[in-house]
């Protein structure tokens, strides 16, 4: 067996993710990540979810944001949840494996779920990070577009889309586009958000 050499920035991260204390706070109280507290501080200030909604979660693996979905909207509602990555079983969400980026799998998914008014839509996709803004950057405005083309079709009339975004070039033409579509539009970074992560999150209403 080779093993390769761990590098300085990937041995910091370690240590920074082991370290975090929403790391070590979802690992003691079972959640399947920090992201729930992210979720959280979310809906804390905004009320996004009420008993009985409809939520469709992109993006959802491991898991956290539909955990803390289903928490809230409880048995008379439901949260239908994708991602390119396998997702362990949680109860009350139903769970496809799907990547978006293949045009005929997204129309598909679009087509099976065409009568469904979902209340709240809400994307923590994002691509695999090289550290080059120049790559990562038009991977990110992508993915939005796709999130952004979902939430058209499918969300309900005064839905919320909750999408995660990056700061950089191509961001302000994206955000143009979605005041086309949207009659309420803000953004911010939750304190959640690790200090150095460069995501912030929309939030948008019709």
């Amino acid at each position: 067996m080779i093993y390769k050499k761990v590098s300085k920035s990937s041995h910091r991260w370690l240590l920074e993710h082991f370290n975090d204390k929403y790391v070590k706070e979802a690992q003691k109280n079972r959640l399947r990540s920090r992201s729930w507290f992210k979720l959280e501080e979310i809906d804390k200030k905004n009320k996004l979810f009420r008993s009985g909604m409809h939520v469709l979660d992109l993006g959802s693996s491991p898991g956290g944001w539909s955990q803390y979905a289903v928490s809230k909207i409880g048995k008379k509602g439901h949260v239908i949840a994708f991602d390119i990555l396998p997702m362990k079983k949680i109860i009350g969400v139903d769970f496809f494996q799907i990547d978006f980026f293949n045009k005929k799998k997204l129309q598909l998914m679009l087509n099976n779920f065409s009568n469904s008014n979902f209340n709240v839509i809400m994307s923590d996709m994002a691509p695999n990070m090289t550290g080059c803004s120049f790559i990562d950057m038009p991977r990110i405005i992508e993915i939005c577009n796709i999130a952004l083309k979902i939430s058209n079709c499918l969300l309900s009339r005064n839905g919320i889309l909750l999408l995660k975004s990056f700061q950089g070039e191509g961001f302000n033409d994206f955000f143009s586009q979605m005041k086309l579509f949207f009659s309420k539009i803000k953004i911010f970074k939750p304190k959640t958000s690790r200090a150095r992560s460069r995501e912030i999150f929309i939030l948008a209403t019709r």
